[in-house]
């Protein structure tokens, strides 16, 4: 499975992307506004940090606005995967980008007859919303299983399913058993995925017992 961090702080890009295990990023409006930063020089700094696929979403709703959107943010970077909403007029823009070779990452998915759409038109990635469909009491991760069964029954899918809306590892581990491609999440949820109370015992009880034989390694 490919982590993705899901922020605009680049502090956090950093910190994540110095061990190794980020794989890329993405944004929304909201994480944009958080950041208080001007949107396409934000974005042309974390593409720098990280080389894997960067999402950055469009702004408009409208099919003519989303498509000129479209067209600025794809020559940002190489690694720039446009950002469109699961309507007919995102999966228009997301068709014509896809079919000229840019990555498109569809979000805002809560069906499986939605990601069925997004792979259909060409989507790079699809990002069904674990977290929104547990907020309204549905199951989320019902809806990750599905969208990677279906994507299995036909090669000519090549879509990724992206889990986005991650509150927990939990989220992260049930989908990865499933198989999802990507999980995005917070970069506080990623730092949780290291911790387990009897990892912190048995490392304290090695350096105790370290610090008992009186040697150095250095």
């Amino acid at each position: 499975m490919k982590f993705f961090v899901d922020t605009a702080n680049i502090d956090d890009i950093r910190d994540l992307a110095s061990t190794g295990l980020l794989d890329g990023v993405t944004t929304n409006p909201t994480l944009i506004a958080q950041s208080g930063k001007k949107f396409i020089p934000l974005i042309e700094e974390i593409c720098d940090i990280v080389s894997g696929p960067v999402s950055a979403e469009v702004a408009a709703t409208d099919y003519e606005t989303m498509r000129k959107e479209a067209e600025i943010l794809r020559k940002i970077a190489d690694n720039v995967a446009v950002k469109v909403p699961l309507t007919p007029a995102g999966l228009k823009v997301c068709k014509e980008l896809s079919d000229g070779g840019t990555m498109v990452n569809v979000t805002l998915c809560f069906s499986p007859a939605q990601a069925i759409l997004a792979a259909k038109a060409g989507a790079a990635f699809v990002s069904p919303f674990v977290g929104r469909l547990d907020d309204v009491s549905m199951d989320g991760l019902s809806l990750i299983a599905d969208i990677v069964t279906i994507y299995e029954n036909y090669t000519d899918f090549t879509t990724e399913v992206l889990v986005a809306s991650v509150r927990h590892p939990l989220h992260i581990v049930e989908s990865a058993k499933m198989g999802a491609h990507v999980a995005t999440c917070p970069p506080d949820v990623i730092r949780k995925l290291y911790n387990h109370p009897l990892t912190d015992k048995g490392l304290a009880a090695f350096v105790e017992d370290w610090k008992k034989t009186g040697q150095s390694i250095l």
